[in-house]
């Protein structure tokens, strides 16, 4: 993998036309928060504002993806609580087989969904380590800067726009 020196110098030569726009001068507007949603934990935070001059990753900037990555683990955490209570709220034995059936259906949608988050989990987890080693925010293929507008809205990501294109492309054509 690139060092964050060699992925710094690889970013410089990239076009301006390829490389991250300057986030807005004005924060946007909170978003609108969905009940239950995977998204709900980073969707309300002001857009990074990056001062003139400041370095890719700074510690700020690291400070500001550490602040959204734990706020989403845990509204995630607190889903997973609330099926679980949801669920141990709910079971009943129905007489009726279809209020069975309806029932066995709700829970199963429901553990699908949390088994979803449980691997958005572990990426979170794997993002907060990167984070930690000072390499969150370069692209896992090229080592090129992913890009603050990017990161925003997916923390998630672990390529950079080019190479994620390249890969479902190649997805596309294989499958």
């Amino acid at each position: 993998m690139p060092t964050k020196k060699a992925a710094a110098t690889q970013a410089a030569s990239k076009p301006a036309s390829q490389q991250d726009t300057a986030a807005p001068a004005t924060p946007a507007p909170d978003a609108v928060r969905t009940e239950g949603s995977a998204l709900d934990g980073f969707a309300k935070f002001t857009p990074y504002v990056e001062k003139a001059g400041e370095e890719y990753m700074s510690p700020e900037m690291e400070e500001h993806f550490r602040h959204i990555l734990k706020a989403w683990r845990r509204e995630l955490m607190e889903e997973v609580d609330r099926t679980v209570h949801h669920m141990q709220d709910e079971a009943a034995n129905f007489p009726d087989p279809n209020d069975r059936a309806s029932q066995e259906s709700e829970f199963s949608m429901e553990l699908r969904t949390r088994d979803r988050e449980r691997k958005l989990l572990r990426k979170i987890d794997e993002m907060l380590e990167k984070l930690e080693e000072h390499e969150y925010g370069y692209c896992e293929a090229c080592g090129i800067e992913i890009g603050i507008r990017r990161l925003e809205a997916r923390p998630t990501a672990a390529l950079c726009i080019d190479c994620k294109t390249l890969d479902e492309i190649r997805e596309k054509q294989m499958g």
